[in-house]
């Protein structure tokens, strides 16, 4: 994808601005409307919610594998493309009824966590945000564990997975200050 410039022609560094943007408002819609979509009573608007956080997150996801892996960092370029599969698997099971996603739901928890672990591992973003990652992704690993050994969890049932989600979205959020904040520099 080229954006033109003023001067008419494509220009590298406007490119990976906008893709940083489109990331980061990815992110951004994945934060807002999957703790939403947690927090509403009705099935139709929750499914709703999550399907729009779930589009959003595997956006922002492709792109920043692609972003990491064309900038040589290749763990965190793996771990975007695993939290991709993860989101993509938890949003299949977003139109059905709770307890009909609930495997969706633990499987994809189980790649949240580890995707998390790729990401927040290196040494890539702020020190806070790979902390939140890395509380983020045990949190969702104990949820898939408690799922696949004792019963399954719902993406509604506390404290786990309920309490995990503001540690995910203050990632998220952490990430998108940094895709913001942050200057592109040309490949080498």
């Amino acid at each position: 994808m080229t954006v033109p410039t003023l001067a008419g022609g494509p220009s590298h560094l406007t490119t990976i601005r906008t893709l940083d943007f489109v990331a980061a408002a990815g992110l951004a819609l994945g934060a807002v409307f999957g703790l939403a979509g947690t927090l509403v009573a009705s099935p139709h608007l929750r499914a709703t919610l999550w399907a729009i956080d779930g589009a959003g997150l595997v956006v922002a996801a492709a792109l920043l594998a692609l972003k990491f892996l064309r900038k040589g960092q290749d763990c965190v370029a793996a771990g975007f493309l695993v939290f991709a599969i993860a989101e993509s698997v938890i949003l299949s099971g977003t139109a059905a009824e709770l307890t009909a996603g609930a495997s969706s739901f633990a499987a994809g928890t189980a790649l949240w966590g580890a995707a998390l672990l790729l990401i927040s591992i290196p040494k890539e973003f702020l020190t806070v945000g790979r902390l939140l990652g890395l509380a983020s992704a045990l949190l969702l690993l104990v949820t898939a564990a408690r799922s696949y050994w004792i019963d399954p969890l719902l993406p509604t049932s506390s404290p786990l997975p309920f309490f995990a989600y503001p540690f995910l979205v203050a990632t998220f959020l952490s990430w998108v200050w940094v895709l913001l904040t942050a200057t592109p520099s040309r490949p080498s």
